[in-house]
């Protein structure tokens, strides 16, 4: 009822000029039912466009993906996904909206050239000019919560269909795209197979394509013209924090060593315990401390961050040979708490890896699994230096003085901010010395980008909702709208807005003024 009391306030530019083209909104892979945050940002930035004067039309999902992301039961993949539930959601999210809707309509003739295909091949599948193959892949690992994917028939069976369903949201895309001449499209993520082959599309005829993702503050969306999931971000070299700033975010990172954060509406850290005296002792019997951090292998984030490595366990696998050749030092390894996350577990852990590669075995390995929630920032404190595959950690460690060694591209690492080798080659030559020393020098230039990357991220590219939505009180990730009057989405209200606004207009980054 708020949503069809304030939509019905919003201006509609396309039925007051049907000559200027429309914006496209697009996200299919972000809810089913009930508004999520991304599907909380959408609606706002739509009515703050049509209150700016912009048309906008909504692409809608109507029994269209065969099986969607979200509908895919990982366990029984062949099961029908709940659209009925759905199309009710887009009923009254979309009240009062220009929408254009797509249903199912199978390729045969694309069935059966993906009939007898192995999973490489399938992963590797082009039609028509599009690698519908690369983009389902990210898809595939994050519904079956996994990096590596068994060439079974199941697997193999989801992959074509996912395949399938992305040709039928490209032939619909594409018949849309010839009907409307959009001036832009905006999608979330931009990495799931349905929004992922809308930006191919888009971006194949040069319509400008904006992806959307959650921030890292709560109610906060981060808005980009790149890939929303690698957090792209470019600080300019005369950008210095203020006094102002610098307590802003020390005030920050005092609340996050306590545990006190959320991301996207989820609590990682029900608790945060200091490390205890007897882990204390066992720190001590070992002549340096090497925390390593590791991250959630089926992430789509992780994309990104595949470029030294082919992936995480490949990392993990050469830090083993370093740890069985430096017994003088304990190496911490940490799973990431968001690996056994309830509804959301992997079925590829860092815990099984250790125990199928033996890695406990070795006598100067202590692990950490997803569940034991003792404080990394007392283990960064202890450490001589840090090791991180892309995880935000090594930008806190970065920040608090510590040597950091990635080796995985992250949203940090387009800046120097951490020591970053280019190669497999360099990272074992620079692991190998961080060893040996007694000291490693650690470059000013580092612990002040760390501050100015963090403090962007924060507070300049994660754009405040809270204006708009509120968390929905029993349904973790999940929002309302609240009650608030249509004028608080004109751009001389909203600070957010006027980003939003000033990131489609002229191209620029999505960043609040500083």
């Amino acid at each position: 009822m708020r949503i069809q009391r304030i939509s019905r306030q919003i201006p509609d530019p396309q039925a007051e000029n049907s000559d200027q083209a429309p914006i496209l909104i697009f996200n299919a892979s972000t809810r089913l039912e009930g508004m999520s945050l991304n599907a909380g940002f959408s609606l706002i930035t739509a009515w703050a466009l049509r209150m700016a004067g912009y048309p906008v039309s909504h692409f809608v999902c109507r029994r269209g993906l065969s099986p969607c992301v979200l509908g895919t039961d990982r366990n029984t993949p062949s099961a029908a996904p709940p659209c009925e539930r759905c199309i009710r959601t887009s009923q009254y999210l979309y009240q009062n909206c220009h929408i254009q809707t797509f249903t199912f309509d199978l390729d045969r003739v694309l069935q059966q050239e993906l009939e007898g295909l192995s999973l490489v091949e399938l992963l590797d599948f082009e039609w028509k000019g599009t690698p519908y193959g690369k983009i389902i892949l990210p898809s595939m690992c994050w519904i079956l919560r996994k990096h590596h994917l068994p060439d079974d028939e199941a697997t193999r069976q989801l992959a074509r269909d996912y395949i399938l369903s992305a040709d039928n949201v490209g032939r619909e895309f594409e018949r849309l795209l010839d009907k409307l001449n959009p001036q832009a499209v905006i999608v979330f993520n931009g990495m799931f197979y349905p929004e992922a082959t809308v930006r191919f599309l888009a971006q194949k005829q040069d319509v400008p394509v904006f992806t959307h993702e959650v921030g890292m503050l709560p109610l906060t969306a981060f808005f980009t013209a790149g890939e929303a999931t690698a957090y792209p971000i470019q600080i300019p070299e005369s950008f210095t924090l203020t006094s102002q700033q610098d307590q802003q975010l020390d005030q920050y990172l005092a609340d996050r060593m306590e545990g006190n954060f959320s991301t996207a509406g989820i609590e990682f850290w029900p608790e945060m315990r200091k490390v205890d005296s007897s882990f204390r002792k066992q720190m001590k019997e070992y002549k340096s401390i090497v925390p390593v951090f590791t991250n959630v292998v089926f992430d789509t984030s992780q994309g990104h961050a595949n470029v030294i490595f082919p992936h995480m366990f490949a990392w993990l696998k050469s830090v083993v040979r370093s740890i069985q050749g430096h017994p003088e030092t304990l190496f911490i390894i940490r799973a990431h708490p968001d690996e056994l996350r309830p509804g959301k577990e992997s079925a590829e852990t860092v815990a099984d890896w250790i125990e199928q590669n033996q890695v406990l075995a070795l006598s100067n390995v202590r692990f950490i699994n997803a569940r034991e929630y003792i404080s990394s920032y007392d283990l960064i404190k202890a450490a001589k230096f840090v090791m991180v595959y892309n995880s935000t950690i090594g930008l806190e460690a970065s920040i608090l003085g510590k040597p950091v060694l990635c080796a995985g591209k992250a949203r940090y690492t387009q800046v120097p901010t951490v020591f970053f080798p280019k190669s497999q080659t360099e990272f074992r030559t620079l692991l190998e010395n961080f060893l040996i020393r007694d000291k490693i020098d650690v470059p000013e230039e580092f612990v002040k980008n760390s501050r100015k990357a963090l403090f962007s991220q924060l507070f300049l590219a994660s754009l405040p909702f809270n204006d708009y939505l509120k968390d929905e009180n029993h349904w973790k990730g999940y929002v309302q709208v609240r009650a608030f009057k249509p004028e608080l989405l004109k751009v001389e209200n909203s600070s957010t807005i006027s980003t939003i606004l000033r990131g489609v207009q002229k191209k620029e980054q999505f960043l609040l003024k500083s």
